[in-house]
């Protein structure tokens, strides 16, 4: 969908994530059976949760944390076991309420707050960390910057997230409309090319907020295509 605006995209993963899929996204995030397909797509994220954990201090005491789209809440978990206090917010009321039910009841020295709504309302408030994983993926270029000016003067330390890289296999498909069955496509990908987004980083509000690229790593299965960028205030 060329030139979709910020809020029809942004109505058309509610819409996904909350009702058309909801189901297959909790099942995809358990230790439930899945299709082979789902679980390179289970595998991938698993990597790259990871990746982004690792970027993180193992130490988070006293320290706030804004899960920018937080799915099920299993990387909001683990920074809380950390000592994180942990905001988790996602566009999904149907997430939320799974992520609730699946929270421990032993978060060590951390805590979690679960809540729906938008990642980036200024309500939510200063961070030291801010992490999203795969939440920027179905948006163009052009947004995702606007979503990280927003939240770059309220963040302290550093922004970890993900985007959807410029592979022949992700613009293919793009172009064809698929990355899940047809049942429970998703709203499209966007890829984006990391030197563009790095140019654009240079360019933006995002750097004139004292933030620079530290380091990129891309995570690669048959069905799961993601990059991460470490954003570090400096």
């Amino acid at each position: 969908m060329a030139n979709v605006t910020f809020e029809t995209r942004r109505g058309e993963l509610k819409t996904y994530f909350n009702k058309t899929a909801a189901d297959k996204w909790v099942t995809l995030t358990s230790n439930s059976p899945v299709s082979r397909i789902r679980e390179t797509v289970r595998a991938g994220r698993e990597d790259m949760r990871n990746t982004l954990l690792d970027w993180l201090p193992e130490d988070l005491t006293g320290m706030s944390l804004l899960d920018a789209g937080c799915g099920t809440g299993m990387l909001s978990v683990e920074a809380a076991k950390r000592g994180a206090n942990v905001t988790a917010i996602d566009i999904s009321p149907t997430l939320i309420e799974e992520a609730e039910a699946r929270k421990p009841d032993d978060l060590r020295a951390g805590s979690i707050k679960y809540m729906s709504g938008d990642m980036s309302a200024e309500e939510l408030g200063c961070f030291d960390y801010v992490v999203a994983m795969d939440s920027f993926i179905h948006y163009p270029l052009p947004s995702i910057i606007s979503l990280l000016e927003g939240i770059a003067p309220r963040t302290r330390k550093s922004i970890l997230f993900t985007f959807a890289p410029s592979t022949p296999m992700l613009r293919a498909m793009k172009t064809a409309g698929k990355f899940f069955p047809k049942n429970d496509r998703s709203p499209a990908i966007e890829p984006v090319a990391e030197s563009k987004l790095i140019a654009a980083i240079a360019k933006s509000h995002v750097d004139k907020s004292g933030f620079h690229v530290k380091r990129t790593r891309r995570t690669s299965t048959a069905f799961y295509k993601s990059s991460a960028m470490e954003l570090v205030n400096k």
